[in-house]
């Protein structure tokens, strides 16, 4: 059986229409309808001859055996975030699906290879974004996910228990990765960069790394109205300066910041802002120009606190480094993709993806991207040409039968 690209679009089609509504996809992690998406694909996975089991940390594993016990990895995750696009994440999987169909139908291959849907990627529900990737990867801290709520007030421990699984018990899926060799991961860009230059696939170089914090910028409340200007200690002005300030920062440094949340105290039309609480997130490929943009950060939010008679503080969100993927595996991908289209190009990936934490438990890693119209995800109206679906999913065809050779070669 030959590679059936246009298979994988008219899979993805069915899935849309089984998990999404006019809002787009609702296959947020560990609701009714991520299990509906998870039987549509084990219903698919029945038809070859593969072994289909969930790891403890509740990630699908496919499992084709090979002639060795090297295993080459492709991986991509069901879930969505609410009202998402038709694409993000499970093109991933359904891609690999067909790759799967074609590779067994060859035969015993020289390498094991297996398909897995990493379980929560998106962290739209709990907050934590790549659950199942992490504690795979040994990145799991089982405490701190205890805490974990969503908007209803529903623990992570018990969404994950009403699925089979128990979130004690995730780091065990840390033996899934003991005999791999290498993961291959396919996404939409979820950017414009492709789209503008006119390209439908690029080969990725590794994810940006994120520093993420809250700053509190603390002034002095007082009534809005007998309060003259140049006595004010408002907290919004500070936070306000230092938010024009950290796009300057981004720029020096050929990265890219965003303030995504903004909270004030009292809160009310007739008060001077005594409290402003915003979170910065920034990120960049070089760690070293990473920790700059941070440093200039606190430098910038010191200075204006201190010009607006306010103080500030700083407390920490989240962080990973950045995570360079493999060499010899890029060169794989350019080819791959040179073998479908004329053109590629290499870029770095902003968001983070389920390859970050598999390369950083120090599996060899790539991944491909292709093309996002309008740049546009976690929306309704995310797409990507058909023409594009269909190469991309040609490209990753490519890129495992480089992979199983590279791996037999090492």
């Amino acid at each position: 059986m030959s590679l059936d690209s246009e298979r994988t679009i008219q899979e993805l089609k069915a899935l849309r229409e089984l998990t999404g509504d006019e809002h787009g996809a609702q296959r947020v992690a560990f609701t009714d309808t991520w299990v509906a998406a998870r039987k549509f694909l084990t219903d698919r996975l029945a038809e070859l001859p593969v072994e289909v089991h969930t790891d403890p940390a509740g990630n699908l594993w496919a499992t084709l055996e090979g002639e060795s016990n090297k295993e080459l990895l492709i991986g991509g995750h069901l879930d969505s975030v609410p009202n998402g696009g038709w694409l993000d994440g499970c093109l991933n999987v359904l891609a690999g699906l067909e790759v799967l169909r074609r590779v067994a139908a060859q035969g015993k291959p020289p390498v094991t290879v297996r398909l897995v849907d990493w379980a929560d990627e998106e962290g739209a529900r709990f907050g934590r974004s790549l659950y199942g990737s992490s504690a795979a990867g040994g990145n799991i801290d089982i405490s701190e996910m205890r805490k974990l709520r969503d908007r209803d007030g529903t623990s992570l421990e018990d969404a994950l228990a009403r699925v089979g699984v128990t979130l004690g018990n995730a780091p065990e899926a840390r033996s899934e990765l003991k005999h791999a060799a290498a993961y291959l991961e396919l996404h939409i860009e979820q950017g414009p960069v492709l789209e503008g230059l006119g390209l439908p696939l690029g080969a990725v170089l590794g994810t940006f790394g994120v520093e993420r914090h809250i700053i509190t910028f603390h002034g002095q409340a007082a009534h809005s109205g007998s309060t003259p200007m140049n006595v004010r200690r408002d907290a919004f002005r500070a936070a306000g300066q230092f938010s024009q300030e950290i796009y300057v920062i981004a720029e020096r440094h050929g990265g890219v910041c965003t303030v995504g949340s903004c909270k004030t105290l009292p809160g009310i039309v007739t008060s001077v802002v005594e409290t402003c609480e915003i979170t910065l997130d920034q990120r960049h490929l070089d760690a070293g120009k990473l920790a700059a943009m941070w440093q200039d950060a606190q430098e910038a939010a010191q200075r204006f606190a201190g010009e607006g008679g306010c103080t500030v503080t700083f407390g920490d969100l989240w962080s990973i480094e950045p995570i360079p993927f493999h060499p010899e595996l890029i060169e794989a991908a350019d080819a791959s993709i040179l073998d479908v289209v004329p053109r590629s190009h290499r870029l770095p990936s902003g968001p983070l993806h389920d390859a970050a934490e598999v390369a950083r438990a120090g599996v060899p890693t790539v991944m491909l991207f292709v093309q996002s119209l309008r740049g546009i995800s976690h929306n309704s109206i995310e797409d990507t040409e058909e023409a594009h679906i269909r190469q991309s999913v040609e490209a990753l065809d490519r890129l495992t039968d480089r992979a199983m050779a590279w791996i037999g070669g090492t």
